[in-house]
């Protein structure tokens, strides 16, 4: 300082322009010369801020598309069975079997077998199901010679107008999604522990309560206590761009130089603030896909027994024994042995479907089968995804897997998205998969007078770790009733005033010099002592004596 002063030198700040990004929703930033450069993401049209998929509903694309993954899409793919035609109608695939074919068409068509030779003077049968005067999703039966038709299992409405509940989301309200082609709610089993969860147009949002962090879809713990900031002398506190996060769901935020930097959690998709998962429910994925663990992947690997060959029909896998070989596709197909040479019996007319048998002429699903038995008949389970979410597939069945012996003592099961999690409930430690034991705390001194129990105008003193309460000094009553002698002049005898919340005699200061003083109805009245003139509040003056004049006549001459 004695010789010359020179200005700090400071490398400049860099500032990404893209942090936080001005683009709006569904686009990207890139910065080209120190500028933000905006636009949309693959796949979206328009321009920033503006950007937009193709279509978001049903009814933003042509009536013989539908809106799958925000793309106007042919439905049709994946959706019917074999030996099925589809056609689509107001956005919705419509299966029907083909002429010849009956059944379930969105599973599988069986041909109609062949109507025996007539037999010389026997009228030949009339079939009243044949053609089925009952319409798509239905069946018929021979009553008595007429036909008698109904809804296939799971389809609602009446034929010849049965229909599933729902195809895809949008045939449900926005708080529903359609699961396994009813409209339910998606949240039961889709959010972690402690976790809250709403449904917005048909997808569950999971987030954390307040005091609560951690990732939604696993698990939410209560947020440690932040440790007291170490004094610090007119440093401003820094600010944490971060808190709250301006990133959205799904979402990770990071502290880059003063300024959030947003990027979607591992294994979610789009960007910050539209990160989702892949997918949620089935419907979200390509016909020949289901979602598992929110992922779109092939259904088929372990669903199917050894020997079968499995295919995937909207979204779940149907698994079949290949010619000549039988058995339950479900468990293992084997080599058809040899027929036997036996005498010529009646063949059988039930024509059962797979996995059913003939009982007195009519075709059930075997044990542990569920199904039309003429159509399809299909065990409970094959993969995770054919249970509810708080459910497992095991042997083939809806269970849940929280057996005794799967989580440590003291440990709290649940299910998460089919899968087990244990968790030590709050108030214990260790490992939930062991032993979970409660955390030892030094007991918490509470003081009794803390807050005070005592009311108003009292005091209260600690005595053997119990509250006494009483009143103050100058306060009458007992708490929690402790009072002033007074509040108004009312409270106090007729010669006596309320002063200060206390009955005195008001007289005292009130009057002037050489007054007298007496108490009217508790107000003081000052007066003049006699001979006294004046202001008696003030002061009084002796009245001054009178002055006589001698009057003498004057007489003129």
């Amino acid at each position: 300082p004695f010789v010359q002063c020179k200005p700090i030198q400071y490398e400049p700040v860099y500032t990404n322009p893209c942090q936080p990004s001005p683009c709006g929703p569904n686009s990207q930033c890139r910065e080209v010369n120190k500028q933000a450069v905006c636009s949309c993401l693959p796949n979206y049209f328009g321009s920033p801020p503006a950007c937009r998929p193709e279509c978001t509903v049903n009814s933003d694309c042509p009536l013989n598309k539908a809106c799958f993954n925000q793309k106007c899409v042919d439905p049709c793919p994946g959706t019917c069975g074999q030996n099925a035609n589809c056609k689509v109608q107001n956005h919705n695939p419509i299966c029907n079997c083909k002429p010849g074919y009956t059944g379930d068409p969105r599973v599988y068509c069986n041909k109609i077998p062949p109507r025996p030779p007539p037999q010389e003077d026997v009228p030949e049968p009339v079939n009243p199901c044949y053609p089925s005067p009952c319409g798509p999703y239905s069946q018929c039966r021979d009553i008595g010679g007429s036909p008698s038709c109904s809804c296939l299992p799971n389809y609602i409405g009446a034929p010849p107008n049965c229909r599933p509940e729902c195809v895809q989301n949008n045939d449900c309200s926005n708080d529903k999604a359609c699961i396994n082609e009813k409209c339910q709610d998606p949240c039961p089993g889709s959010c972690g522990y402690n976790a809250l969860c709403k449904v917005i147009n048909h997808t569950p949002i999971c987030t954390c309560p307040d005091g609560y962090t951690g990732d939604a879809f696993s698990g939410c713990y209560p947020k440690p206590p932040e440790p007291p900031p170490p004094p610090q002398e007119d440093i401003p506190e820094p600010i944490n761009p971060c808190y709250p996060s301006p990133c959205g769901p799904y979402s990770q935020c990071r502290d880059i130089n003063g300024s959030p930097s947003c990027s979607c959690l591992p294994s979610y998709i789009g960007a910050p603030p539209n990160c989702r998962p892949e997918c949620i429910q089935n419907s979200e994925c390509p016909y020949d896909k289901a979602c598992i663990n929110e992922k779109c992947a092939d259904p088929c690997p372990g669903s199917c027994g050894y020997g079968a060959v499995c295919t995937v029909i909207n979204h779940s896998p149907i698994c079949t024994c290949p010619e000549g070989y039988i058995g339950d596709a479900f468990s293992s197909c084997y080599p058809k042995p040899p027929e036997p040479v036996q005498p010529v019996i009646q063949e059988d007319t039930c024509n059962c479907a797979p996995n059913a048998e003939c009982r007195d002429g009519v075709c059930l699903c075997l044990p542990d089968y569920y199904g039309d038995g003429y159509v399809s008949c299909r065990p409970e389970c094959v993969q995770n995804s054919d249970c509810p979410r708080n459910k497992a597939c095991i042997k083939l069945k809806c269970k849940n897997p929280c057996v005794p012996g799967t989580c440590g003592e003291g440990a709290i099961c649940d299910v998460v998205n089919h899968n087990v999690m244990c968790i030590c409930p709050p108030g214990t430690t260790g490992s939930p998969f062991i032993q979970c034991k409660p955390i030892l705390q030094e007991p918490v001194y509470t003081n009794p007078c803390q807050p005070s129990p005592c009311g108003p105008n009292s005091q209260c003193r600690e005595v053997n770790k119990q509250a006494v309460c009483s009143c103050l000094p100058n306060y009458f009553g007992s708490p929690p009733a402790c009072r002033p002698e007074c509040t108004v002049n009312t409270d106090c005898p007729l010669d006596k005033a309320c002063v200060n919340q206390k009955c005195v005699d008001p007289c005292p200061g009130s009057c002037g010099q050489n007054a007298n003083c007496r108490v009217i109805n508790h107000n003081a009245v000052c007066n003049c002592k006699p001979g006294f003139t004046g202001e008696p509040r003030i002061r009084c003056s002796k009245i001054p004596p009178r002055k006589f004049i001698l009057c003498v006549p004057m007489f003129r001459p």
